[in-house]
């Protein structure tokens, strides 16, 4: 039986790496490429429409559009991208928070249960093919710093959100201090695009296995 994946992802970002033989590649051509690396039995529900402005619905008709979508799937696999934020707007006003919260909620309908859904958060390279945007190599050791403070609320808070951190100290990378060590760190799993595609399959699952454990986490499942 084939997995039902949401994608949330900022429709028309331009601000990605091109992809061959794709003119003006955005941030949906990612989705599109995803569709065809997933096992074929998979189903892919796409989330934000081309122009599609939250302005226009009341809170009731956004949450009927993505109860829809996503009431049916099991995984939310979030594409950050270089401009998926609109620092003019709100987050109740943009459609990725909606789609976080929605993902992350149980929900009823004619009878049936909808649990939270398995996430990923797959870091998309930008136009230069860079991830330095929002994944930075602090040391010679090899630790990261993924820049959570510049996502979505909905997104940054559900990361490195487990309950009982796992962590360790470096004294190389500039100022030191804790960093996360493990593959658990996370409810909302942060992988780049390029190793991700390499083993599609296994981050999959890792994401399912941390949902089967989601009490360990402390989730935040309401947009501010």
């Amino acid at each position: 039986m084939g997995r039902k994946i949401f994608v949330s992802y900022k429709y028309g970002d331009p601000g990605v790496r091109p992809i061959e033989n794709i003119d003006n590649t955005q941030a949906r051509h990612y989705v599109d490429s995803l569709a065809t690396m997933i096992d074929a039995e998979d189903h892919i529900y796409k989330g934000e429409d081309d122009g599609e402005d939250l302005g226009q619905f009341t809170d009731e008709t956004i949450a009927s559009k993505l109860r829809d979508k996503i009431f049916d799937s099991s995984l939310t696999v979030v594409f950050i991208s270089k401009n998926m934020k609109d620092p003019s707007k709100t987050e109740k006003d943009q459609w990725i928070p909606w789609e976080i919260s929605f993902s992350l909620r149980e929900s009823s309908r004619e009878g049936r249960t909808s649990k939270t859904n398995a996430m990923l958060a797959i870091v998309l390279p930008d136009e230069n093919g860079s991830y330095e945007y929002f994944v930075k190599n602090v040391c010679m050791r090899g630790c990261t710093s993924w820049e959570i403070g510049t996502a979505f609320l909905m997104l940054g808070k559900n990361m490195f959100n487990r309950k009982v951190s796992q962590t360790t100290e470096c004294s190389i990378h500039s100022g030191g201090g804790a960093i996360h060590v493990g593959d658990n760190h996370s409810y909302i799993y942060p992988v780049k695009w390029d190793y991700f595609i390499v083993d599609i399959n296994k981050y999959i699952e890792h994401a399912i296995s941390i949902n089967g454990n989601i009490d360990d986490y402390d989730i935040k499942k309401i947009i501010d």
